[in-house]
């Protein structure tokens, strides 16, 4: 009897022992790809990168590979692997569909907003794995419910998910009461001191960024100012960044004087001037793009929608449907009517102003604003980069400014946004050049992300 215990116990101490030994991870190496690292550099042709567990072991000019058991090797012979891209700016409370806004365009009447919310909710997984089939490894969260900071946690836990990094409720200067009355996406402030208590609250949640809506609307703009810079101070007192929301270029250049680290919107009623670019420069902002939002809000007002091929095949449907739902309500459901497709309007100006800004080494990330009407999650971000592409920038400034600048918005420049030794596989691999033309990004090979190649079930995004 004793010796079959003593064999019984050798056995669960071997099986302990073997378990307690570090397993190493199977490498998986990327082979014969063009290596684009999201430095802005030259592009190194017949590369190889090697992945073991999460990270990067090695990237640069392929030698001679030899690869042991259980090593995974993906032939990228004629392909290009680029960082995985990163929209900048993102809203999970918001669908994309016409329901969405209210303040926008108010639909309650045909769909309560509780209702509009709970759908929103219950599609977030597959809204999350929509941006991973798009090449989208990270998204940041640029304000909204507390709930959003669940969104982060849920995304930490699914395979297929982009890491999230989230702001949390909005602080704002002005604006209208909340259509949520028990988790609001935003607060009002009119002091300073309410402000920093804003602040404060939300710390608790670990938010990576403070998120700050600098409205003018009839208000006092000395004392809106000292509202956001007290908000800056507390969030940067606290090691918080403070992203700032302020879109003329008056309230733009009081927000970098009250200490924006990042604009989270350009810059769309007037040229930049000079101090504007000093402001920019001296607190090295990030200048998220956002040249989307404007144009999907017109579409569909206007009822004068073009989708890319990628939002065709990647966008939610199901949002896509409620895009005609203003042709089909009477005019008397809708409280204050359809607006006017006239807020593209503005774009030229924001072309001009990303050409300045951009031209003088002003970092320029982008962002999509994916939530609002017409602005899809997941392939909106490609849109974005063809816009960019229109306003004059080069498909090589602006892969950088979708992954490695990008990155530094979410605060994870060490670990994320290019293609170097040591930092997180997240990558994608293209069927073609994206330096030649940025619209390439859409020609998904596969997408990789904390080192496992991803396997994305097509069906459940239809």
């Amino acid at each position: 009897m004793w010796k079959t215990s003593l064999a019984l116990f050798l056995c669960i101490l071997a099986v302990t022992i073997i378990s307690a030994i570090p397993q190493t991870p199977p490498l998986i190496i990327i082979d014969h790809p063009t290596i684009i690292d999201g430095n802005g550099g030259p592009a190194l042709v017949n590369g190889a990168i090697v992945i073991q567990g999460e990270r990067i072991q090695q990237i640069g000019r392929r030698g001679t590979i030899k690869p042991g058991p259980g090593t995974i090797v993906i032939d990228a012979t004629g392909k290009f692997v680029i960082p995985g891209l990163i929209d900048a700016h993102v809203h999970f409370d918001q669908s994309g569909d016409v329901f969405t806004r209210p303040d926008a365009v108010d639909l309650r009447a045909v769909r309560s907003y509780a209702d509009e919310l709970e759908w929103t909710k219950k599609r977030l997984p597959v809204t999350l794995m929509r941006y991973l089939a798009s090449g989208v490894t990270s998204v940041v969260d640029m304000g909204g419910p507390q709930w959003t900071f669940e969104v982060r946690d849920l995304a930490g836990k699914t395979v297929n998910a982009p890491r999230v990094a989230v702001a949390g409720p909005l602080i704002a200067t002005a604006g209208d009461a909340a259509f949520s009355e028990t988790d609001p996406a935003l607060f009002v402030a009119l002091t300073p001191e309410t402000a920093r208590d804003l602040v404060r609250k939300n710390a608790e949640r670990r938010p990576d960024l403070t998120k700050i809506l600098f409205v003018r609307g009839n208000g006092d703009v000395d004392k809106q100012f000292a509202v956001v810079k007290a908000a800056a101070e507390e969030s940067h007192a606290r090691g918080i960044r403070v992203a700032i929301h302020a879109t003329e270029l008056e309230t733009a250049k009081l927000a970098l004087k009250a200490g924006a680290d990042i604009l989270v919107h350009s810059v769309e009623d007037r040229q930049v001037d000079r101090e504007f670019i000093d402001l920019a420069k001296s607190r090295n902002v990030l200048y998220i793009t956002a040249l989307l939002v404007t144009e999907g809000y017109d579409e569909v007002f206007g009822q004068a929608v073009k989708l890319t091929d990628i939002e065709q095949e990647l966008g939610d449907p199901e949002v896509i449907a409620t895009w005609s739902q203003l042709a089909k309500t009477p005019a008397n459901q809708i409280p204050g009517g359809v607006p006017p497709p006239i807020l593209r309007d503005s774009q030229q100006t924001q072309f001009r102003n990303l050409q300045l800004l951009e031209s003088t080494g002003i970092r320029v990330a982008a962002g999509s604003d994916a939530g609002n009407i017409g602005t899809l999650h997941g392939p909106a971000i490609h849109r974005e980069l063809e816009l960019m592409l229109s306003a004059g920038m080069r498909s090589a400034e602006i892969l950088v400014a979708a992954t490695r600048n990008a990155a530094a918005v979410m605060g994870r420049e060490a670990d994320l946004g290019t293609l170097e030794k040591g930092k997180y596989a997240d990558m994608v691999i293209l069927n073609a050049d994206p330096i030649r033309d940025i619209r390439n990004t859409r020609k998904i090979f596969k997408v990789i992300r904390n080192g496992v190649v991803m396997e994305i079930p097509t069906n459940a995004l239809k």
